[in-house]
């Protein structure tokens, strides 16, 4: 899994002009699944993004998490997250899994963030043409691959 997290202020994402999902400070959550995803993936991944310390304390550190600041979190699948760029110009997405295995595994990760952060988590739709809108906060954007842990 791949996921590019960015702090916002607000976010939302549209479908056919209609503002499906909303929040107010927190986190955006972009997540690309691949075939080989597995349940330790999804933990591992939603316990780190919960637990991460990107936003600011009282001295103006960042030292707190979504989870301790009582931000929100919208979730957005996107599989061109797996692109391939090595050959050519047109990305291959042949690690990105496909709808019938991306699906269960991004709805398992949305649930398992709700669980961590103690709260339901926004999400956009999965398959849908959306327009994700966001105010990023900083900006602060940090990319993570489980296939990467280091």
């Amino acid at each position: 899994m791949i996921a590019v997290i960015q702090r916002v202020s607000q976010a939302s994402v549209q479908i056919d002009e209609v503002i499906k999902s909303k929040i107010g400070k927190g986190l955006l959550v972009l997540i690309g699944i691949e075939s080989a995803d597995t349940e330790e993936d999804i933990q591992w991944l939603s316990n780190k993004i919960v637990n991460l310390r990107i936003f600011n304390d009282d001295q103006g550190v960042m030292n707190v998490s979504v989870r301790d600041g009582g931000g929100e979190i919208l979730t957005v699948s996107q599989f061109t997250l797996q692109a391939s760029t090595k050959k050519g110009n047109r990305p291959s997405y042949i690690k990105a899994a496909g709808p019938e295995t991306a699906r269960p595994i991004y709805e398992r990760f949305v649930m398992s963030l709700a669980e961590n952060l103690g709260m339901p988590v926004q999400t956009g739709e999965f398959g849908a043409d959306m327009k994700v809108s966001l105010l990023n906060d900083g900006p602060v954007t940090i990319i993570i691959d489980t296939k990467n842990k280091s």
